[in-house]
C-alpha cells in the first residue's frame, strides 16, 4: 500500500559534530560546511489525522533508516532535474507532554536534509529561511491498514466499517503498519491537517480520484448485497430443504462472478420446481359453454 503524507517542516538545522561524515557518505566527494545547507523536516507521526489514520509508532520506527538517502523533490513529480535535497539522518522525537487520540504518547519521524550551495537552489533557500516553503510530504509503503473497530486489514477486504464513524461511541480510524519502503519526501503547496498536517493517499495524486474509488467500492458493496439475497431467495425457490443460514454464510464466501452463476443454476432448479403457469387457458368447448363457467367471476 502506497501512502502519502504532508506535514509542516522545513526549519533549519544546524550542522553537529559527524554530520558531515554523513553527507560525505551520500555525496560523490567530501564537502565543506561551506558547501552544504541543512534542515530539518517533520515527516509524519502517529496521530489520527483528517483521513483517519495514523502511523503505528512501530511503523515510524522502521520509516527511520529508510528515508536516510531519499531525495527532496517537488509534488512528487519524480524526476531527477526536481531533486533538490536528500535526507542524511532520522530520528523519532517522543513530545512527553502531549498524547495522541488514541491515549499514546506523541511521536513523529523526524529528517535532517542537506543541500548543496549553487546558484540554481539560491531562491529555495531563502524560502525555506523565510517559512515559504515549509511544508512537506513523504511517499511510503505499509503492508498493513488495520481497522481499529474489528482488527481486519482493509488492504486485503472491506470489514465495512467507515473511517470517520463512531460504533458503539469507538471512533473507526485506521493504523498504517508494517514499513515496506520509503520512496521521497517532497515541498508541496499547503498542508492538509494542523499541527502535524498529515496527508495521505493510496498512491500519488489521491483527492478526487480515491473519493471516486470510494464511491466506487460502495457501489460494488451494494450490488454484492444485493447479488446474495438473490441467490438466498432463489436457492429457497429451489430446494425448500436447503437452510438459509447455510446459503446465505456460503453466499458470503463466493466472488460476484461465482454468485452470478449460482444464482443462474438455482433459477433454473426453480423454474423446473415451479413453472410458471399462464392466468389463462383456452379448451375445445363452445363459447356458450365457457362464458357459462366463467360467468361466477363477472361483476
Amino acid at each position: 500500500m502506497k501512502v502519502i503524507k504532508e506535514t509542516e517542516g522545513g526549519a533549519r538545522a544546524a550542522l553537529t559534530p559527524g554530520d558531515l561524515e554523513l553527507i560525505g557518505a551520500l555525496a560523490r566527494r567530501p564537502l565543506s560546511q561551506e558547501e552544504v545547507y541543512t534542515f530539518s523536516v517533520r515527516l509524519c507521526d502517529n496521530e489520527i489525522d483528517r483521513d483517519f489514520e495514523r502511523f503505528a509508532t512501530q511503523t515510524l520506527e522502521q520509516l527511520a533508516p529508510m528515508f536516510v538517502g531519499k531525495s527532496g523533490i517537488f509534488d512528487h513529480q519524480w524526476s531527477a532535474r526536481g531533486q533538490a535535497a536528500r535526507i542524511y539522518k532520522t530520528e523519532v522525537v517522543w513530545e512527553s507532554d502531549r498524547m495522541t487520540r488514541t491515549g499514546e504518547n506523541y511521536c513523529w519521524l523526524k529528517g535532517f536534509a542537506y543541500m548543496v550551495r549553487t546558484d540554481s537552489n539560491r531562491d529555495l533557500i531563502t524560502e525555506i529561511e523565510g517559512g515559504i516553503k515549509k511544508e512537506v510530504s513523504v511517499g511510503c509503503s505499509v503492508e498493513h491498514s488495520v481497522c481499529s473497530i474489528c482488527g481486519c486489514d482493509r488492504t486485503m477486504a472491506d470489514c465495512g466499517h467507515e473511517k470517520g464513524r463512531e460504533y458503539g461511541g469507538q471512533l473507526c480510524y485506521a493504523t498504517l503498519e508494517g514499513a515496506v519502503d520509503a520512496y521521497e519526501f517532497s515541498f508541496v503547496a499547503v498542508p492538509a491537517q494542523p499541527m502535524a498536517g498529515v496527508v495521505k493517499s493510496a498512491w500519488r495524486g489521491a483527492g478526487r480520484a480515491m473519493e471516486r474509488l470510494e464511491e466506487e467500492a460502495a457501489l460494488g458493496r451494494r450490488y454484492l448485497e444485493q447479488l446474495q439475497g438473490e441467490v438466498i431467495r432463489l436457492a429457497l425457490l429451489a430446494d425448500r430443504e436447503l437452510s438459509g443460514q447455510t446459503v446465505k454464510s456460503l453466499a458470503g464466501k463466493l466472488s460476484p462472478m461465482e454468485l452470478e452463476e449460482l444464482a443462474k443454476s438455482f433459477s433454473r432448479r426453480a423454474g423446473e420446481r415451479l413453472p410458471l403457469k399462464t392466468q389463462l387457458s383456452y379448451d375445445s368447448r363452445t363459447a356458450s359453454a365457457r362464458d357459462e363457467q366463467d360467468s361466477a367471476f363477472m361483476v
